[in-house]
């Protein structure tokens, strides 16, 4: 029998958008999200308690009361199987002493928290809106994420045209998004200590007609509510958040856009390489010799 999860994962490109949102809220903070009352579920996700229901309905439950008793019998099954706790939550030998390890193993146990947190539907709606060659495509980031935002703006600009990173997205670069419109993307990444610019953002790219796709923590920043596609992502770490998961999932995003496109990537990365202008140390076609009649080193 499938968890709950992963039924919900299947079926997310079946839903409603408000649907999709019970989805998305269910799926960041598993199972504990769906222990509550239905009415709480909704206040979460910003909905309806009647869309709750339909929402539980659609997996294939007669009412809410079944369906929280699944998630008590999967809660239980995974306190009791070991090896099932050992996966989900792998830690390093007590007497390792090994900081290192530490590290690395918390890490590791993000990446792997990326396959249940995000849906592959949505994943795959993202790399979708990036690979149909939007007429513009602007990303931004938060305080701490925006240099990865940049990176990734940097890297899809080598793959499609149109990429913009807005490093001062509500100053110096608000006219890039009164220029969106219905065939741009906005790409926001917002993590916890959510930031008010990243919702302005998202109500003004819908506005404009935009789609949005949203980057954000397990809990799930606001900006969630106005956003086409949601890929959440598990960012514990010590002692501050982690951006493991965050780098992984956008360069899965970059692989992905790059495999849909095919040869229109590969080409336009060869033009990029002959065109940019790099300081290099050398290059692999050239040979360092040392100069005619020079001096041996000393």
């Amino acid at each position: 029998m499938n968890d709950i999860r992963d039924d919900v994962s299947a079926r997310v490109a079946e839903l409603t958008p408000a649907e999709k949102r019970c989805a998305r809220v269910l799926l960041a903070d598993y199972p504990a999200a769906g222990l509550g009352s239905a009415a709480g579920l909704a206040r979460s996700a910003g909905t309806s308690t009647p869309t709750v229901l339909r929402f539980v309905a659609r997996l294939g439950f007669g009412n809410y009361r079944d369906f929280q008793r699944r998630l008590r019998e999967e809660a239980t099954r995974a306190a009791t199987a070991p090896v099932q706790r050992a996966a989900r939550e792998r830690r390093p030998a007590e007497d390792s002493g090994c900081a290192f390890r530490s590290a690395v193993t918390s890490r590791a146990a993000l990446a792997g928290h990326l396959l249940r947190t995000v849906p592959e539907a949505e994943f795959d709606a993202a790399v979708a809106l990036l690979a149909a060659r939007p007429r513009r495509v602007l990303v931004s980031g938060g305080f701490f994420t925006r240099h990865l935002a940049h990176l990734f703006a940097a890297q899809l600009s080598q793959l499609i045209r149109g990429v913009e990173f807005a490093r001062d997205p509500l100053t110096q670069d608000i006219g890039k998004y009164l220029d969106l419109t219905k065939d741009g993307v906005a790409v926001i990444i917002d993590f916890r200590r959510y930031e008010e610019s990243a919702r302005s953002l998202a109500m003004l790219a819908r506005d404009q007609g935009a789609k949005i796709v949203l980057l954000t923590d397990h809990e799930l920043s606001p900006t969630a509510e106005f956003s086409t596609v949601v890929l959440p992502v598990y960012v514990e770490g010590v002692p501050f958040d982690s951006d493991a998961g965050l780098l992984i999932l956008l360069e899965s995003l970059i692989e992905g856009v790059f495999t849909a496109l095919g040869e229109s990537a590969i080409d336009r990365m060869s033009r990029w390489e002959r065109h940019v202008q790099l300081p290099r140390a050398f290059r692999r076609d050239e040979v360092a010799r040392p100069a005619p009649h020079a001096h041996p080193p000393v």
